[in-house]
This record gives C-alpha cells, structure tokens and sequence, in this order.
C-alpha cells in the first residue's frame, strides 16, 4: 500500500508566537524523515505515578488507555522486517505494567536491537514487580531512568512524596545487578538517568549537571550511572495545563521560541524515529503523539512497511519549539 502524506501544518498559537513550520520554511528547511533506525513503542498511559510534568497524563487509573497483545503481535512484526531499525524504546506510562512488556523485549533482543526501557524507577519495587529488575539484566535491556534531580524535595515536589527514596533503591538494585557496573563510560548493562527542570526552565548546560549529578549520587548513595539525559519539558497534556493553571503557559511557550537553535533542528528525534501509540497509531514522536497530531492518521494496520515513512514529510506544532529551543532536546538528551 502507498500511503500519501501530505504536508501538514497544525500551528494555532493564539499568541504572537511564529508557528513552527512557518520558522522551518523561513529557514529553507524540509522537514522530512532522513532514515529510520528507532521505533519508540507506546505501550499505554497506565502508570504508578501521577507527575506534575508528565506529558502522556499517565497514571494508576489509565488502565483502558494500553497496548492489547495483537496490536502488539504486529508491531512485532513490522519491525522485523524493518532492517535499517537498531533500537526499539518501550515507553509508557509505566510500559512494563503492561503484559506485552516481556514478550517484546524477548522478542526484540533475540533480533539482535537495543531495547530500551523507560523505567521512573518506583516500579521495580512495586508489589508483583519484584521480577523486574533481574528480567532486565537477563534480557541486557537498557534502563533510561527518570530522576529529575539528586535532592529529595525537589523530586518529591515534582513526582510525589516518597518516590526520590524509591527511585534511590531502584539505581541501586539495578547498580547490585551489574548495570554502570564496568567503566562508567562504557557498561554492557547501561543506566542512563533524565534530567527534566522543576520549574518553567530550560536544562542547564548537560555535560556540567553529569558532573554534580555523579559527585552526589556517588558521594552520598554509592550509585553509578552512565550518562545523564538533560530533556526539556514539553509543553503539552498534564504539564500544559500546569503552565496554564499558573498563569504562565505564554511565557514559557515564548521562553521555547525565543531559544530556537537552528543547529538543533538537523538532529531532533523524528528525523530517524517513528511512535507507536497503545492503540496502534502511527506518528511522528511521542509528542505528537500525546495531542493526537499526525499526518494521514496512519496504523500498524493500514501500512505494509514502516520503510514507507522514510523521505515524508513530518508533522509540526508549536511544541516542537522544546525539542529545537538551547541545546535542543530528544528523548536521548541534549542535541549540540
């Protein structure tokens, strides 16, 4: 099947902010899908957690909002004949709630890929998930850890009470089982910790924050990791309507736009990446994803390769000022 994807264009600011596509055209760039060597796989909204940033409004009540196992038999499938992929990025909610989580980490490591799994850390020590962090390390699954900073309050404030203590004995399960365990700079089980800001901020420089954050975690915890990923909060969903609620969602939005870095546009997730929704749905990144904004509303049932999305135009809204704004922002960190 030859899917048709027209240019999209999405952007209602209602403010004087440039829309993003307009930016784009200003500067001669085609927005268009280079190569595709990640899939990032949604596998659904339900969550142990209720964070304040949160951009999928993920929580303990999403349990109809996740992944059924023949939605996730195809992705399978679709992604075994994909051979230019290299990594599959399992992320939720909590995706490791959901009962498709081992299957497809088997079924994606014995393909030879790197897996990824978005771990908030609190899960691994859940009731019935105490087979969690040895599955991972069985698997050699890579953990991309949430821990928004190395201070008890401030995570406390952001994620909730009790879960810096939580996250805390999960770096160091995971640390026990061999994870950040060789070099630092070059472990076979990685451990890889995500910074998002407290506040309507930008990250601060990511290379000088992985250092205070390895001084601290190491001097008062014993924990080990491998590198840090700074990623700016988008706004979007649950952290929007924080933004609005405080009055102060133009600011930051205007904050993003007056922050754009040309040089971080060639490097941003969705030249390379497609998302997967819970329910099958097919877009550009898990951002777009969140507001349901896509480009011909492609599913895993209505394609016959995800090769197809190669050389198409992607889908734009003022939102992706975050991933363009400072030093750029993905879901594997900092971009220049």
């Amino acid at each position: 099947m030859n899917v048709v994807l027209p240019i999209i264009e999405n952007d209602s600011p209602g403010n004087d902010v440039p829309p993003f596509s307009q930016r784009m055209r200003s500067g001669g760039e085609r927005f268009l899908r280079r190569e595709l060597t990640e899939l990032q796989i949604n596998l659904g909204k339900l969550c142990n957690q209720t964070c304040t940033h949160c951009h999928v409004d993920a929580g303990p009540t999403k349990r109809r909002e996740n992944m059924a196992a023949d939605v996730a038999e195809r992705i399978m499938s679709l992604a075994a004949e994909t051979p230019s992929l290299k990594t599959i990025d399992l992320t939720g909610g909590a995706p490791e709630m959901n009962p498709c989580f081992p299957e497809m980490v088997k079924t994606f490591r014995a393909a030879g890929l790197r897996v990824i799994d978005r771990c908030n850390l609190t899960i691994l020590s859940e009731p019935g998930y105490d087979w969690l962090a040895p599955f991972l390390a069985e698997q050699g699954v890579d953990v991309v850890a949430s821990l928004p900073c190395y201070l008890e309050e401030n995570v406390d404030s952001q994620r909730g009470n009790g879960v810096f203590e939580r996250s805390i004995a999960g770096l160091q399960r995971l640390n026990e089982l061999g994870y950040a365990h060789a070099r630092e700079s070059d472990s076979d089980l990685r451990l890889d910790l995500v910074y998002n800001p407290t506040g309507p901020h930008l990250p601060p420089d990511q290379a000088k924050l992985e250092v205070d954050y390895r001084r601290e975690l190491r001097r008062r915890y014993g924990i080990k990791f491998n590198s840090l990923l700074a990623i700016t909060n988008i706004p979007i969903r649950r952290y929007a309507q924080y933004l609005r609620k405080k009055g102060i969602y133009d600011d930051y939005l205007r904050l993003l736009v007056d922050a754009f870095n040309p040089a971080a546009v060639a490097g941003v997730m969705c030249r390379s990446l497609l998302s997967i929704g819970w329910d099958g749905r097919i877009y550009d990144c898990d951002f777009n994803q969140m507001v349901e904004l896509s480009i011909e509303s492609p599913t895993v049932w209505t394609i016959d390769s995800l090769d197809q999305f190669v050389g198409r135009p992607i889908a734009m809204a003022d939102h992706c000022y975050g991933c363009t704004a400072g030093a750029g922002s993905s879901c594997s960190g900092s971009l220049v």
